[in-house]
């Protein structure tokens, strides 16, 4: 894989700056894919536990394993564990299968050693650090064999907690005028309102 393949290039517009995070969410994604035998979900076929946490270096990792896999947060197929790493589970939802791929210490130190995220640690947002400071690494993420940038773990059986169906009903709440779908409604005073509405003192 390159800059020039497409996938990468949906990456990029989905992310909306260069950076080597967001390409090695996007060969995680493609490699836990290859390892568990499944396509690309259009609808909710997998679940992605990913492993980041807020406000770390490499939370751009989730973007490339939304392209990649199709686990996305819009279709509540994805999912962040919150520990502060860089790895994601996939998990077929019809077998329970799953596969986790987890980022290589050798893969991170290069990541964290380079001139890129030498600026990042400055406060330097990813968009204003020039792109050819990025442009090796971000080569060498996508070109690299997979071993080299992942542990890929043998597949497991996992208990996949059953999503709630998509809810399509909705009312208008009662204080604000907004629209809000029904099961999250609360009610209040005897009307129904949403949940800001409902905690407001």
């Amino acid at each position: 894989m390159n800059t020039n393949d497409e996938l990468y290039k949906v990456g990029l517009a989905l992310h909306g700056h260069k950076c080597p995070a967001m390409p090695l969410g996007l060969r995680a994604g493609l490699a836990v894919m290859d390892a568990l035998g499944v396509a690309h979900a259009p609808d909710g076929q997998l679940t992605a536990l990913v492993e980041i946490d807020k406000n770390h270096c490499s939370t751009c990792f989730a973007d490339g394993v939304q392209v990649a896999t199709g686990c996305t947060f819009g279709k509540g197929n994805i999912r962040s564990l919150g520990y502060g790493k860089f790895a994601v589970t996939l998990i077929d939802n019809k077998t329970g299968r799953s596969v986790r791929v987890v980022a290589t210490p050798e893969a991170m130190r290069r990541s964290q050693e380079s001139e890129f995220i030498q600026y990042r640690k400055k406060g330097v947002p990813a968009s204003q650090v020039d792109p050819k400071i990025g442009a090796p690494l971000i080569d060498q993420v996508l070109a690299e064999q997979v071993d080299v940038l992942f542990k890929v773990e043998p597949i497991k059986q996992a208990q996949v907690p059953p999503m709630p169906p998509h809810a399509f009903d909705t009312i208008i709440c009662a204080d604000c005028g907004e629209v809000t779908v029904e099961r999250y409604a609360r009610v209040k005073d005897g009307k129904r309102v949403c949940i800001p509405c409902a905690d407001k003192a």
